[in-house]
């Protein structure tokens, strides 16, 4: 296969040489960026946090995200094209703008990614013991105790994802892409069947249910909490890219995958909320504030029929957190060939029997564990990590759009000399580049916003629980890049065991 259709050329580019395998398809590409966005998992996760403190009109922040995120995604898709390359963040921002950026980028990514795992593995707790109680091993379901069973269970599906992507990435492909296949047909049936029990028309979306109660700015304070609902599944899109370097014809697949994953989703997901609330037998029922949508599956197509749903959710969240961990091991593995990361050269050690690096798998797996176990007595924990998660994806992806502004600004971008024929916005560059920044900087304050209802929503209550967003962000940001600076900036160069010397033709941006 020639170089320009396997994405090594681009490599030379910045200095690498793959050691990773190339062994994955179109389908193999998609599958890893809508299981990232997994818009089974994200919906049923947090619904009852959409509903709570929106109502059913929340639904509406869903096609607000949507055209928010596609707007990111369009520029990701015109970057896939060029760069395919793993660590994808990582890696463009160290295109667009310098390796300081970069780093940054590339060291929120990889904190989101690890929070995020710990975050969408919680969704075992929301799904398993509505199947069967079974499931419950600590407490009774409510309270702390909650919390608690919910962090078992997640540990033991983080278990899984971490031996999965030790073992290579051909068998976690192949997981993942069943994992897919069944969610989205099952997403499909799931609309069709919800169709069959309709009780009132689509004009329930219009109902706040009074939860504009207690908010100044009415009706909008309680829509821009509910909205974190919907801006936790759409993201991650970006995954696709980054498992460039391991797939077939990536300039072509990868940003077709970027932009179906988030398209499908968005579809798929809006239908299901909004027949599941056309569904519902009485719309006013509290457990659609607790429970959330898990509820409608029993309430409106029965026990039977509703379980057999909520263990495709289950298969959904499982390939989920799989993809998420992959897509966390690909940015430790850009960081760690660069020597930008402490242990970078074991980190970037590639097993040559399972062609994949292993080390970062398990480091990745313990982090996330740790993370939920620091959390186990949180009754709070479901919302505020998963918002913490959020936030930290928002920023890392501003550390790309950003830098690819000022580029376009200054007539640097697209790269003069791109191969033609690769996924390009043209004339439309400017306006949805512009758009992009300005929606992940309004989405990334309202998500750090210091609210009770996300951070601190039960007592007792602490200033600093309801500042945690702000705390933790700049916490990590702030240290994060003060150890960069002071320590292993100093120390940054591509590994010997993956440095190639660039082609003396080709552009070589450092």
């Amino acid at each position: 296969m020639p170089l320009s259709d396997t994405g090594d050329r681009e490599l030379g580019e910045f200095g690498y040489t793959n050691q990773l395998k190339r062994t994955l398809g179109s389908f193999h590409t998609f599958a890893a960026g809508i299981s990232y966005i997994s818009v089974l998992t994200g919906v049923f996760q947090l619904s009852y946090l959409g509903l709570s403190e929106g109502g059913p009109a929340y639904w509406w922040s869903w096609p607000a995200v949507f055209v928010g995120q596609l707007m990111v995604a369009l520029c990701f898709a015109e970057l896939a094209a060029q760069y395919p390359v793993a660590g994808s963040v990582y890696n463009w921002a160290k295109k667009l703008s310098n390796p300081h950026i970069a780093w940054m980028a590339g060291w929120m990514m990889l904190l989101a990614s690890i929070v995020s795992i710990s975050a969408t593995a919680l969704a075992y707790q929301r799904t398993l013991p509505q199947i069967t109680s079974f499931f419950q091993f600590i407490g009774d379901g409510t309270g702390t105790s909650d919390a608690a069973n919910g962090v078992l269970l997640a540990t033991v599906l983080i278990v899984f994802t971490t031996l999965v992507n030790a073992f290579g990435v051909k068998l976690m492909a192949r997981i993942n892409s069943a994992g897919v296949f069944v969610e989205l047909l099952f997403a499909v049936l799931l609309v069709v069947f919800l169709a069959f029990h309709f009780v009132r028309g689509p004009s329930v979306v219009t109902q706040t249910n009074g939860t504009e109660a207690g908010h100044s700015s009415g009706y909008l304070g309680a829509f821009l909490i509910a909205g974190i609902a919907s801006s936790y599944v759409m993201y991650g899109f970006d995954t696709a890219a980054s498992l460039g370097e391991e797939s077939l014809n990536p300039h072509r697949n990868a940003p077709k995958a970027i932009l179906r994953a988030l398209v499908a989703s968005f579809v798929l997901g809006g239908l299901i909320i909004l027949f599941a609330l056309m569904a519902v037998g009485n719309i006013n029922a509290p457990e659609l504030g607790t429970v959330g949508l898990q509820y409608v599956l029993t309430d409106a197509l029965g026990p039977a029929i509703g379980r057999v749903f909520l263990f495709v959710v289950f298969i959904a969240i499982t390939v989920c957190v799989l993809a998420v961990h992959t897509a966390a091991i690909r940015i430790a593995f850009a960081m760690a060939r660069d020597n930008a990361l402490p242990g970078g050269r074991k980190l970037a050690r590639v097993n040559k029997k399972t062609g994949t690096p292993v080390l970062p798998a398990i480091v990745i797996g313990v982090l996330a564990v740790a993370l939920l176990v620091l959390n186990i007595n949180s009754t709070q924990i479901f919302s505020a990590v998963t918002s913490l998660a959020i936030i930290l994806i928002y920023l890392s992806y501003l550390l790309v759009t950003v830098p690819m502004l000022i580029r376009r600004l200054r007539g640097r971008w697209p790269r003069e000399g791109a191969p033609a024929g690769r996924f390009s916005l043209g004339r439309w560059g400017l306006p949805v580049n512009v758009l992009a920044v300005l929606w992940g900087g309004a989405m990334t304050v309202n998500l750090a916003w210091p609210r009770n209802e996300i951070y601190n929503a039960s007592p007792p209550f602490h200033w600093y629980l309801k500042w945690i967003s702000v705390l933790f962000v700049g916490v990590f940001a702030a240290g994060g890049f003060a150890y960069y600076w002071f320590v292993q900036r100093h120390k940054v160069g591509v590994l010997a065991d993956h440095a190639a010397a660039p082609a003396p033709d080709e552009e070589v941006s450092r």
